[in-house]
């Protein structure tokens, strides 16, 4: 990976700024790595925050705007952000009616966003926090990490927040989303981490690792390359039994590296494989929304809707990473 030979001591600040210049009209920078809604924050709305490692763009400042988040605050490429600069963050999204915290279930994260959490209300703001564990990789529920299913939280919570939900009900919706939704991953090929040069893994060719994480972390299986209907087909067949109702929404997202003409064909098969099994897809989604640098495979993640979930899903967003979703396929 060329990383445009950046020194790696610049390479996550001067993301951020190029970010926050290309989006004027959307996104505004702070001091340290937080970017913000530009119109922010806005009067009477509970307030978003997300954020973790960097590496995993567009998340999560691509989803900073109208319906969905109000803040974003990058660590370091897949290291979490200090507590200091997360409690920046929040004092940005907080319009007086408090803060919800969206964190992904990884050690860091969850330790320095309950810090940042106990440091905002000591300051006299309300904050809560809603973890996502979203990988089914890992067996027990407690230990799973948060992976590309963030995203629909974010989408569902971030809805909810814009149409005057207060905190209590944003979180509660958030934590709905959050015991439904499931995903898998899978890779060809490791990310190369910008510090070493040196990649997460090794995989030789004709190889693919079966429920890798976003942070470079090498699968829980590792077997021959097969055919992308075979793939697809295994990935559902681990996230199906923990999806019993029938009305779902389908995301594939890219981990980076894979073309979109190879996600689409993963969805094709996707979405063959759940018709046949008595799904009905009520929501599509394919494209990059929670990568790993330029990792090449792609996840499968299933949200279980009702009504209101659907609405909210539905329901507009406008910022710099989520265009392409605001339709679905």
């Amino acid at each position: 990976m060329i990383k445009l030979m950046q020194e790696s001591s610049r390479y996550v600040s001067d993301m951020v700024e190029g970010l926050a210049l290309a989006f004027p009209d959307r996104l505004k920078k702070l001091e340290g790595n937080v970017i913000t809604r530009s119109d922010g924050p806005v009067k009477g709305k509970a307030g978003l925050v997300s954020g973790g490692g960097s590496g995993h763009e567009p998340a999560h400042a691509g989803y900073v705007g109208d319906g969905m988040l109000d803040a974003a605050v990058f660590g370091e490429v897949f290291t979490s952000p200090v507590p200091d600069l997360i409690l920046e963050g929040i004092k940005a999204a907080d319009s007086g009616e408090g803060v919800l915290l969206i964190v992904k279930n990884y050690s860091g994260d969850v330790i320095n966003f309950d810090m940042a959490k106990e440091l905002a209300e000591m300051e006299g703001i309300h904050v809560e926090m809603a973890v996502v564990n979203d990988d089914v990789s890992i067996e027990k529920t407690e230990d799973r990490r948060g992976v590309a299913g963030t995203v629909l939280v974010h989408k569902i919570a971030g809805a909810a927040a814009a149409a005057g939900k207060p905190l209590s009900e944003v979180k509660a919706i958030a934590e709905k989303v959050i015991s439904r939704v499931r995903t898998i991953g899978m890779a060809l090929s490791p990310c190369y981490m910008p510090e070493s040069g040196k990649p997460g893994f090794e995989l030789k060719e004709q190889e693919m690792e079966i429920g890798i994480g976003i942070h470079g972390e090498r699968g829980l299986e590792r077997k021959p390359v097969a055919p992308a209907a075979d793939i697809t087909a295994e990935l559902l067949g681990k996230l199906l039994p923990e999806t019993a109702q029938k009305e779902v929404a389908l995301m594939v997202n890219g981990m980076g590296g894979t073309p979109l003409s190879e996600l689409y064909i993963a969805y094709k098969y996707a979405a063959e494989h759940l018709k046949e099994a008595g799904y009905t897809i009520k929501k599509g989604y394919a494209g990059n929304y929670m990568t790993a640098l330029e990792m090449h495979g792609f996840s499968i993640t299933l949200l279980p809707v009702d009504e209101e979930l659907l609405t909210y899903l539905k329901a507009p967003a406008s910022t710099a990473g989520f265009h392409e979703m605001e339709e679905g396929i």
